[in-house]
Parts: C-alpha cells; structure tokens; sequence
C-alpha cells in the first residue's frame, strides 16, 4: 500500500506556512493574526504528519496583540535555521512592525523580539548562503517604473545577523512576474545550482493569489521572470474549484535531493465560503530547465500525493477531541485573543472557570496601527480552538447562574466581527438561552485610512432555561448550523438551525479562519464572577474527497 501526503497537510487556519529541515527533522511556523499565543510550530519526520510543538510568541518573550479584527497582529513569518539557531522573522502591527526572534530549539523559549528598526515594508524574509553570509530581503515601493513613480516590488541587502543590522543599501532585484502584477509580496530565496532562485506571492491572497518565480546568478542583480508564470495557482480554475486562493509557497530540501513547497490554499464550502481561512497545503517540485515546476504532474494542487520514499512513515498521537480539564496546563491547541494581560481563567477541581470580564467578543472594530497601546483591555475572556474541518461539532457543560448583565457560552467567531454567540444570560429576573448573530458593515479593510464600521446584532432564537447546569452544542455541517442544547449530552434538543453563511460572507474573506470555543462576558463590567466547564468537547470528519 502505497502511503500518502493527504492535503491540507495541516488543516484549519494555518495560513501563510515557511518551513525548514534540520537534518531528519521539518519545522513549519504560521501566521497567526490577532490570536495568543502567536506563531504555531509544528514538527515532522515524513512531511505527511504534523504535530505542533509550540508557539514563537508568548508573554515571556514579550508578544502584544490586540484583539480587534482577527486580520492585524502577526502574520508572513519566515523560519529558517543557521549555524545552531533558529531564526524567525516577522511583522507584528499591534507592536513596532518588523523583528526577528531566535531559538536553540523551535519549540522554545524564543529571545524577545529584536526589532528592526531599518527594515521597510512587509513580509521581510532572511537567507543564508553558501558561504555564511546572510541577506534579508522585504516589499516596498521600490521599482522605479520610468515614469517618475515608484511601484511595488521586491528588494535585498546583506545582513549582519549577529547584530541585526543591514549591512549596505537595499538593492531592487524585482517588481512583479506580470505587469502591473498586484501585490508583489512574500518572497524567499534559494541557491539552487548556478542560480539564486525567488519565490514571491501576486495577485492578492484571495481568488487571484498566485506563486510566481524568478532567477539571477548574481544575489544583486535584477531577476529574470520565469516564463512559465505563475508557476502555481488556482484562480484559473474559476471561482467554484473546491481548492482556491492557493500561493504563498516556501521549498525544503529533502536529503535526497528532491524538493517540495509548503503553501496556503483554501477549501471552498457550500460554493461559496471559505470558513476554515487559509490553510496549509504541500506538493512536490522537480527542478526543470534550471526553473521549479510546481506539482509537475498535473500543474495544480492536488488532494493526495505519493508520500517521500527517503523519508520514514511516522505515527503521532490523534489529536484530542476532548478536554476534561484535570490538568493546569492547557494544550498547545488552545488559544485567547488578544494578549491576557490579566488573569481571567483559572483550573481547579476538573472545571474550567472563565471570569465575566468587562471586555465583549464584539467590541466595535477600530483602525489598525502600529504601537497599540499594551491595554488591558486588548483581550477578550475566551478560550477557543481553529476550526479544522467543514463538519465540526463543539459540546460543553456549563454550569453558571448568571447576574444581571452576564453572559457566558459557545461562539463561533470569523474575521471582521461575523460572530454566532450561544449564551446563557439575564436580564432582571428572567434567566434564558440566548442565539445572536453579529455582523459588521465596513466599505475598505482596518488597515486602510478611514477605517470605520458599523456593528450589527440579531437575535436569532431565545429559549427559558433556569436551572445553573446545561450542556450547549454547536453543530457545523459545512454551512448548516444546528444548535441544541438540553440537561444532558443525550437529552440535547434542537433550539435553531441556522445559515452558517451569516459568518462567512465572500466579504469576510479567507485572512482568517474560523475560531470556535468557550467565552464569558461582564459586558462592559468586572463582575468577579465566573462560569465554570465541566468539559468541551470538538469533533470533526474529514471529508471524502
């Protein structure tokens, strides 16, 4: 029996995938936008497996991100290893912008942030060559397009990477593959044979994202567009193909000298949504006419690959579906927004507690910007986990008897304050199950000028329930929503089905991907009260393909 690499390697939002090989062992780290902890790093032996093994970004490195829109915070890292260290860079913009962290082992602890003060643009990437000496290399509006403007493209310096300092002027080496190509980004470079090869993402990382590549003998020199651009891409495959927005690739090495790229894609749902966000997917790439030849095959992504036949078959532990919460410590999988800078969870008895927090998941959005002041209010009173498959289901036993004002249950939470809340709350005497639904209306992104919003809440389904135990539950049947609740996991009955497309407009985009899990809310007080889980449960299936 033939073994298989089965994409998404790494499935949920994983979005924006570099990776490195040292010796037998594969690193991956991810973006991961506004959520704590920050940057995902997962560990393989045969590429087909990937379990993760930690996060870059914490609070005892320093990590601020603010909770907003789910698309600011930190995202494009680069990883890469040299000479006994691990070297991450990055762009964080809730912080100062650009920095690089390092680590002896990737799953930590990682330095605090060096921040790189003469490094513009974003997506910055480090290479080391042959000879030991490293470069860096970012976007900007850097080309010169003979016309008295400068355009987007892609430039280069050396570095000194012991004192995190640029070493000479950056040098243009690239505008776009096509011209007047959109949003030139993402690049990396490899020393493959004669040539220094770059692979940069175009076209926007939505429907028209692309990968595209590009060649010198000389580092410095302006490269030469692969004719064959783009080299990867779906966006020709219209807007129903199941595997879309695919770009942002990064190529490994394998001791035999074969190679493949890492990249984000998204699954299509219903034919219209992209709730799971950008995701990370893997083919091979032969090298042909000194160019790289992306999945050489067939030309696309493909659900399945023949796995590596120098690499060893691996088995790692299944993924735990359910927490019962006898231990202190939570899994790598669980994650808040925004950085916690207060204490708002606690573990005791087998029961999780959440504290009612003054902070609401839908706060208005605000404009995005560097040097967000490190608020305590900048964190919402949640702990949740990425959704991963279009058939998920998430159940929780709840015991709360809520105080005026209070809330405390299930949320299903997407970019740009689409949210599905599932709650017990009161309002004077009366004590109910409550199902909303929150949009935003915006006209441009939070990163754009201007930015403003308006937020828009409905309520979907209410019910009485005055006893303080329930057992909630949230089914997510690609875009159908059942939502049931009851005394008992096998006593649940049916309050609503709803349209899980509310979440996942086109609009929302794919920047981020669905986070669903458990969250408590004072709305606008410290209440010092909490609700406690007995357990959360979330199970998925993966879909034949």
């Amino acid at each position: 029996m033939k073994r298989k690499i089965v994409n998404p390697v790494i499935p949920g939002f994983y979005p924006d995938p570099s990776i490195c090989r040292v010796g037998d062992d594969y690193y991956i780290a991810c973006s991961s936008f506004e959520l704590y902890p920050g940057i995902p790093v997962f560990h393989s032996k045969d590429l087909a497996h990937w379990e993760q093994i930690g996060h870059v970004m914490t609070m005892d490195n320093g990590f601020h991100v603010e909770k907003n829109s789910m698309v600011g915070g930190v995202m494009a890292p680069t990883l890469r290893y040299y000479d006994g260290l691990f070297y991450l860079i990055n762009a964080n913009f809730s912080d100062k912008g650009n920095y690089i962290v390092t680590a002896k082992n990737p799953a930590g602890p990682w330095s605090e942030p060096n921040w790189l003060d003469d490094v513009p643009g974003i997506d910055a990437s480090v290479f080391f060559d042959d000879d030991g000496k490293a470069y860096i290399l970012g976007t900007g509006d850097v080309w010169d397009n003979g016309a008295g403007k400068m355009e987007r493209g892609i430039w280069i310096a050396e570095y000194d990477i012991h004192n995190f300092k640029m070493k000479g002027e950056p040098v243009t080496i690239f505008n776009s593959a096509l011209r007047v190509g959109a949003s030139p980004e993402a690049p990396h470079i490899y020393h493959v044979g004669e040539y220094y090869h770059l692979i940069i993402a175009e076209g926007g990382t939505e429907h028209y994202h692309a990968v595209m590549s590009a060649r010198s003998r000389d580092i410095f020199g302006f490269f030469e567009a692969n004719p064959a651009n783009p080299v990867m891409t779906h966006r020709n495959m219209g807007f129903k193909s199941p595997i879309i927005n695919v770009g942002h690739a990064d190529l490994v090495e394998l001791p035999d000298g074969s190679w493949y790229a890492v990249m984000l894609a998204s699954r299509l749902i219903d034919g219209k949504c992209k709730n799971l966000g950008r995701e990370t997917f893997l083919c091979p790439v032969v090298w042909e006419r000194d160019w790289p030849l992306f999945s050489p095959d067939t030309g696309k992504l493909e659900w399945e690959y023949e796995a590596p036949k120098c690499l060893p078959q691996m088995e790692y532990p299944v993924k735990k579906t359910f927490f019962d919460f006898k231990e202190q410590v939570l899994e790598e999988e669980w994650l808040c927004w925004g950085t916690p800078y207060e204490k708002y969870y606690e573990i005791k008895d087998s029961r999780l507690y959440l504290q009612c927090k003054r902070q609401r998941l839908d706060e208005p959005l605000r404009q995005m910007g560097f040097d967000c002041p490190k608020s305590k209010d900048c964190f919402v009173s949640m702990l949740g986990q990425r959704q991963c498959q279009p058939y998920t289901v998430i159940t929780s036993k709840m015991v709360f008897m809520p105080q005026e004002g209070e809330a405390a249950g299930l949320a299903v939470i997407q970019a740009m304050n689409h949210q599905m809340h599932f709650c017990r709350t009161c309002t004077g005497e009366r004590q109910f199950l409550q199902l909303t639904v929150t949009s935003a209306e915006y006209d441009s992104p939070p990163y754009f000028p201007g930015f403003a919003s308006t937020n828009r809440s409905t309520v979907l389904a209410e019910t009485e329930w005055n006893s303080e135990e329930i057992v909630l539950q949230i089914e997510m049947e690609n875009e159908k929503f059942t939502i049931r609740y009851g005394t008992s996991e096998s006593a649940l009955q049916e309050l609503a089905v709803v349209d899980g497309a509310l979440l996942n407009p086109e609009k929302v985009g794919c920047m981020s991907g669905t986070v669903a899990g458990m969250y408590a809310t004072g709305n606008g007080e410290d209440r010092g009260h909490y609700a406690g889980f007995d357990w959360f449960e979330i199970k998925s299936k993966i879909p034949q393909q």
